[in-house]
């Protein structure tokens, strides 16, 4: 099928940028669409933003601004108490996946605590896999029988790359240094 035929001569696949300062003949002439004088003629000129008041002090700005936020960097942790654990089977491995499984977890976190609400009446034998245990909750699992398996927290980025790219290129020019 012919495309010609179908699509309507006045639609456009690609708008072309807008050729300003050209001449009078290209329909954007003398002012180039800016009109005639006023605060939008002149270059570096803005349109109100929605939070222009007018000239009026903007509310953003006449509120005062106290404290400071910290969840840039702040970490969430998923909460699960010792006595919820008394769910799951006896010898069972409980870890992030099951605790999702048994929606004692919902929504998305940094890493999982465990705490020791609930320590009288855990009594099966469990293993816990998390990235924190309360002394109680290891205390209460350990007394069940069960085993307390820290997650290792992941490894500190490098911050001196420059430093260690430069010692690399040391020994490598030593190295290719004949020897007399």
């Amino acid at each position: 099928m012919d495309l010609s035929t179908v699509c309507s001569p006045g639609i456009q696949k690609r708008r072309l940028k807008r050729r300003v300062g050209r001449g009078i003949g290209s329909g954007h002439g003398k002012t180039c669409g800016l009109g005639h004088k006023g605060q939008y003629a002149s270059a570096g000129a803005r349109l109100p933003s929605g939070l222009f008041e007018g000239g009026q002090m903007p509310l953003y700005r006449r509120f005062p601004k106290r404290g400071f936020s910290h969840a840039t960097w702040d970490k969430t942790a998923a909460v699960v108490n010792v006595g919820d654990l008394e769910a799951f089977d006896v010898n069972s491995t409980v870890d992030v996946a099951a605790l999702k499984g048994r929606r004692l977890v919902v929504g998305t976190f940094d890493h999982l605590r465990i705490l020791g609400e609930g320590a009288d009446k855990l009594t099966k034998k469990l293993t816990v896999r998390a990235d924190h245990f309360s002394a109680a909750a290891k205390a209460a699992i350990e007394k069940a029988g069960g085993t307390c398996d820290l997650i290792p927290a992941p490894k500190k980025p490098v911050r001196n790359k420059m430093g260690s790219k430069k010692k690399a290129l040391e020994a490598a020019k030593a190295a290719k240094k004949p020897k007399a």
